[in-house]
C-alpha cells in the first residue's frame, strides 16, 4: 500500500487533517484524535447532536425552542460548541466532499 498523501510532509497540530477522497479510515482516525485533543466535548456534540435550548409555555405544557435573547450563557456555549464541532470537519475536506455536506446545519449531520 502506498503511503497516504501528505504523510511524508509531517502533520500540523493546529490544522485539521485534510481528506482528499482516499484513505478514509486513516483520515477518520486522525480527525477523531484532532477533535479530542482540541476539546473532548466537541466529540460529544458530533455523536449526540446539538442540544437545542427549550422553554415551556402556557398551562398546557408546550416545549418550544428559546429565542436568542432568551438564551443564557450556558445555552450560548452549547450552540457555540456545535459550530466549533462543525468547523473542524468542514475545514478538513476538499471541494468535492464539501458539496455533499454544505447544506448540513449540525455537526452530527456531517
Amino acid at each position: 500500500m502506498a503511503a497516504p498523501p501528505n504523510f511524508e510532509e509531517g502533520q500540523l497540530i493546529y490544522r485539521s487533517p485534510k481528506f482528499n477522497g482516499q484513505y478514509y479510515g486513516w483520515w477518520n482516525t486522525r480527525m477523531y484524535n484532532f477533535i479530542m485533543a482540541k476539546d473532548s466535548e466537541l466529540w460529544d456534540v458530533i455523536c449526540d447532536g446539538l442540544v437545542i435550548p427549550m422553554k415551556t409555555i402556557g398551562e398546557i405544557t408546550v416545549v418550544v425552542p428559546e429565542t436568542r435573547k432568551e438564551c443564557n450563557d450556558v445555552d450560548h456555549k452549547a450552540v457555540e460548541k456545535n459550530f466549533r464541532a462543525k468547523k473542524i470537519p468542514v475545514c478538513g475536506i476538499g471541494l468535492d466532499e464539501y458539496s455533499r455536506i454544505s447544506a448540513c446545519q449540525y455537526a452530527k449531520e456531517i
